[in-house]
């Protein structure tokens, strides 16, 4: 039954346009986080990514100009997901400890780019930047000097890449095997380790909480004592 002449027409969409864009930053961001999980660093390529995401490398160009962009999408997503919500809520020490703890975990989960992260500037990283921004000022508030705060953020951080590293070690990876009587105290210190878990991956991961938490617990320590050194002296 044909329609009245006077009735509404539905709007067609026009040929060959989806009705909405087949891409955007957040699609790029997870399929390259994807790639990497896969294949590792040297898989992200332009041309993979937009392989992976079933379009022409050209369509991908059209909203990242180049790996390096898309690095930085990346590179926000994953510091946008570090808390630092304890900062101006908790004292000074008890922030920084839940910032490290979230820092660790959310690269614990990216290993492969762990080595690009720590060197890829922040320029133009807008959750990034909040993120340091947030860590930056609950130092200041502590009472920190300006010009010290950056070198400490960074020192926590080395310790913070190293210790997600760690966190994904197997649970023998102190095993000394046939060499272990040639090591006798090295050996017994291994052996008393852990939690007494039977599953290995529950061991290692017990583990590496023990040796990330002893280890920032006394760089935190080192820190508050350096502050109070310097407040001391003016």
């Amino acid at each position: 039954m044909p329609l009245p002449a006077d009735a509404p027409k539905q709007a067609r969409r026009r040929a060959g346009r989806p009705p909405q864009a087949l891409l955007s930053s957040a699609r790029i961001t997870q399929a390259a986080l994807k790639l990497v999980g896969r294949d590792g660093y040297k898989g992200l390529t332009m041309a993979a990514l937009a392989r992976s995401l079933h379009v022409a490398p050209s369509a991908l160009y059209n909203h990242v100009s180049s790996k390096q962009d898309v690095l930085l999408l990346v590179e926000d997503h994953l510091m946008g997901r570090v808390d630092v919500s304890a900062f101006g809520a908790q004292p000074w020490a008890e922030a920084v400890c839940v910032w490290a703890h979230s820092y660790r975990d959310v690269f614990a989960g990216h290993l492969p780019l762990i080595p690009v992260i720590a060197l890829l500037p922040v320029t133009n990283a807008p959750a990034t930047i909040t993120m340091y921004e947030a860590v930056t000022r609950g130092f200041l508030d502590a009472g920190w000097a300006p010009e010290t705060v950056i070198d400490a953020v960074v020192a926590l951080e080395s310790f913070i890449y190293g210790s997600a590293y760690d966190a994904n070690a197997p649970a023998d990876i102190f095993d000394a095997g046939d060499l272990a009587p040639d090591a006798p105290s090295f050996s017994a210190a291994v052996a008393r380790r852990g939690s007494g878990a039977t599953d290995p991956a529950v061991r290692a991961r017990h583990d590496a909480d023990a040796a990330f938490t002893l280890g920032l617990n006394a760089m935190v320590a080192g820190l508050a004592a350096t502050l109070g050194q310097k407040n001391a002296a003016v």
